[in-house]
């Protein structure tokens, strides 16, 4: 009865689910977890860092969201409003732990006009840069671990996730300039980072 039960409630829409579990119908709630909990632990590897901290992540994201699911209205999809809760408690993880979740540059205010100039060099035509190696692949995952926090954040959840900014911000409680504002740095950052590797490796080239 059980598995015929598990079964029937994994062919329900996710609407369904939800109506049922905000009444409380534990085995819809599971079914929910089931199908989003590979994100969110994702999610939070990428954020955090270690497998330790994205279980615990994991653990209390549906936890916060079995007790406020009642307050769900549908205004977003039900992913969406779940990496809202998880990118908050990532952001009081990071806090503890003290990773910075604040600038690598003053950031501008949205009235603020000022254009910011870059004077990053443009690797974007290096065929050496649709090379895929393991120790390219390494120092991306090392470029955005070094991202501070907010910029990391919105880098994962647009570059990665695939999410809008407009998503975004509503997930974040940001003006979508800022949340652009933010993607545009961190992609700046990175672009730096792998500059500098591709220009080591030309000049290794030519001493060869």
């Amino acid at each position: 009865m059980e598995q015929t039960s598990t079964k029937a409630l994994a062919l329900l829409k996710e609407n369904e689910l939800i109506e049922r579990a905000k009444n409380r119908d534990n085995a819809a709630f599971e079914e929910l977890v089931r199908r989003n909990q590979a994100k969110i632990y994702n999610l939070g590897l990428k954020l955090l860092g270690n497998k330790e901290d994205a279980a615990d992540l994991l653990q209390e994201t549906f936890i916060n969201a079995y007790y406020a699911l009642p307050k769900f209205e549908g205004k977003s999809a039900f992913s969406t409003w779940l990496y809202r809760i998880a990118t908050n408690n990532a952001f009081m993880k990071m806090r503890k732990k003290k990773i910075p979740l604040v600038r690598f540059e003053t950031e501008k205010n949205d009235s603020d006009q000022q254009q910011v100039t870059f004077n990053i060099p443009d690797w974007s035509n290096d065929p050496r840069a649709h090379l895929k190696n393991e120790e390219l692949k390494m120092l991306i995952e090392k470029s955005v671990d070094a991202l501070p926090g907010k910029y990391k954040t919105i880098f994962i959840l647009h570059d990665i996730e695939g999410f809008s900014t407009e998503e975004i911000s509503r997930m974040l409680n940001l003006s979508i300039s800022a949340v652009k504002s933010r993607v545009h740095r961190s992609r700046m950052f990175l672009r730096d980072r792998l500059s500098q590797y591709f220009h080591a490796g030309f000049k290794q080239g030519v001493n060869q």
